[in-house]
């Protein structure tokens, strides 16, 4: 682990004091632990103090040792340990974290550094001039099926492509964050499978929560319709195994094999080769990664050729096909491709001044 100190002294406040409603909530907070043990409130009173002043500054660190009763040493040896507390002044209205681990580094997270680089600053815990934005790189922050992906403050913004990492950054330091939905910035609900659902599909609203099979039948309309001892009863499945067995019948009905089948036969899909003898490497091109790779491959698209001949209607299934959503567009495949084909790595390095993934 890597040295953390605290910040210079001429950066230091002279004091710190929670607000009213912090001092309100602090008090509240030690409450939820044993009498004796209130010091196991030391991170969420540091957590409270950095989002008050933006980072955890020495006197906040002695404030919370003496509303704790700990000695100094054990408060900084809470603040220097763990990576989420800011130890010296960051952004002001964005402090970006980028996700360094393996996950995120194989799906572009070294992209997304360079925009932080470009945008906000080559170093990292630089402050812009204006005090706004500054960058760090982080361990895994649990999101690796969405990567690669970034936090700011509390929210996660996931499947990032660095055009759009850098129309995040732009609101943000015009202060307009609160318009970026966090989450993933493509068309994925939550962490579903990257190329749509493969089972649920009878459900079009799946959002994480499913209907009861029995949602449309209140208690008061079956009371009402309680039949009589006369009426022939029937036996009805439990809600829950019948909604399972409407589940599979609403799949089968709906034939998604067929579906497939159907789009893959639809105007617009790109003209497929066999696997030559020295397919190139597609991975080169910013955007696509080894499972994006398999699935062109397995469309018959194995050259850079192939690709930078594709006209809008070639784009657009193929966008469709992955789910994307104007994500070849954004990134340029074709343009990449265009500069590969020609000229491999040193003809990408003329035209994009970097190197391809």
């Amino acid at each position: 682990m890597s040295v953390r100190r605290l910040a210079e002294d001429h950066v230091q406040p002279a004091e710190f004091a929670f607000s009213r409603a912090n001092a309100a909530w602090a008090k509240k907070k030690l409450k939820d632990y044993p009498k004796g043990r209130e010091a196991s409130a030391v991170i969420p009173l540091l957590m409270r103090a950095q989002e008050q002043d933006g980072w955890v500054t020495r006197p906040a660190i002695e404030f919370v040792a003496g509303m704790l009763d700990m000695p100094l040493i054990r408060v900084l040896e809470v603040a220097t340990f763990y990576t989420q507390f800011q130890l010296a002044p960051v952004g002001k209205r964005a402090h970006v974290q980028v996700c360094g681990t393996t996950p995120c580094m194989l799906r572009g997270a070294g992209e997304l550094m360079d925009v932080c680089k470009k945008r906000i600053s080559p170093n990292q815990f630089e402050v812009t001039a204006d005090g706004n934005l500054s960058w760090e790189e982080v361990e895994c922050q649990g999101a690796c099926v969405n990567a690669p992906m970034i936090m700011i403050f509390k929210d996660t913004y996931e499947d990032l492509s660095a055009a759009q990492l850098e129309e995040i950054i732009d609101k943000f330091d015009a202060g307009n964050g609160n318009q970026v939905k966090p989450g993933p910035q493509i068309d994925r609900v939550y962490s579903a499978p990257f190329g749509g659902l493969t089972s649920l599909t009878d459900d079009p609203k799946i959002k994480g929560t499913r209907k009861p099979a029995n949602s449309n039948t209140s208690a008061a309309s079956t009371a009402k319709t309680k039949p009589s001892s006369k009426a022939k009863r029937t036996v009805k499945k439990p809600p829950a195994v019948a909604g399972l067995i409407g589940a599979n019948v609403a799949v089968a009905k709906k034939a998604p094999i067929a579906k497939k089948v159907a789009a893959k036969a639809a105007a617009g899909k790109p003209q497929g080769i066999r696997k030559p003898t020295k397919p190139d490497n597609l991975k080169m091109i910013s955007g696509v990664g080894p499972k994006i790779e398999g699935t062109l491959n397995e469309l018959g698209v194995w050259k850079f050729e192939q690709i930078s001949k594709w006209k809008k209607a070639e784009r657009d299934w193929v966008d469709n096909y992955l789910s994307f959503k104007g994500r070849i567009d954004r990134d340029d495949w074709v343009k990449q491709a265009k500069a590969l084909a020609k000229g491999g790595r040193a003809e990408y390095v003329r035209v994009f001044g970097k190197e391809p993934r």
